[in-house]
């Protein structure tokens, strides 16, 4: 894919087994389909900032959905969010956040994930075949939950200062690297408390033990969350390395 197209995003809903979640889509304005990819949100969730992201991605040459994955608990903004969240915001705004998102378990996100796909699938601006994803910080999880689970159906994911990546939880998103088809990449923040180094090390390993193609990359002095301008922990270096990245991996694999 090269150059930068004229790009039109619409709101949609995509019908699940528990409702329809409230997403975005962006595709170039060009009448053509395109290689789809599923954007996952961040805790903060569906907001302008990942429109933003997935009209850029979009005008690379790609059909992009953002779905709300919190859409049972209503449609986004999912709690209030201001324009701008300062580091001193994030403690109440958790507050409210992760009852909701805890709420979301691993077998709903991958019914969920099923009908993403679906939707896709069907989508007339996209072209036929396996998608890409890409997710941040929760959503890095979700990318890689879903490349295990769908695996006829992810040619590509890549995950950006994911959390919780590699825990001693039974049900951790590392313990999926056997079911995973895809190529993978993934870009840590060496200052995330929520991914240390020896999770780094754990999900590694596993995906050099499944045989999984991966690279993975350690920013360093990038925080979690450095990929979104609407935060705090903006690092603009960080981000244009991540989209270098996620482009490499998406135009090699589509």
């Amino acid at each position: 894919m090269t150059g930068v197209r004229e790009v039109r995003g619409t709101s949609v809903n995509i019908p699940t087994q528990d409702g329809s979640a409230d997403a975005y889509l962006a595709h170039p304005d060009d009448n053509s389909a395109h290689p789809a990819v599923l954007f996952y949100m961040d805790a903060f969730g569906l907001r302008p900032q990942l429109k933003e992201m997935a009209d850029r991605l979009a005008g690379a040459g790609y059909t992009v959905l953002v779905p709300n994955v919190l859409y049972r608990h209503g449609p986004a903004p999912v709690v209030e969010l201001p324009d701008v969240i300062e580091a001193d915001r994030h403690p109440a705004l958790f507050e409210q956040l992760m009852p909701i998102i805890r709420k979301l378990t691993p077998d709903l996100a991958m019914r969920d994930a099923g009908a993403y796909l679906s939707w896709l699938a069907a989508c007339p601006q996209a072209t036929d075949g396996p998608v890409g994803i890409t997710g941040y910080c929760m959503g890095a999880g979700l990318a890689l939950r879903t490349a295990g689970t769908y695996p006829e159906r992810v040619a590509a994911a890549a995950g950006f200062h994911g959390a919780r990546l590699a825990t001693d939880a039974p049900d951790s998103p590392h313990l999926l690297a056997d079911r995973v088809t895809a190529e993978l990449y993934f870009g840590h923040a060496d200052q995330d408390a929520s991914l240390p180094p020896e999770q780094i090390e754990r999900l590694d390993k596993a995906f050099t033990a499944a045989g999984v193609r991966h690279h993975t990359e350690v920013y360093t002095g990038a925080h979690h969350g450095y990929t979104m301008a609407d935060t705090a922990v903006y690092d603009a270096k960080a981000t244009e390395r991540h989209w270098a990245a996620l482009l490499d991996l998406l135009n090699r694999t589509l």
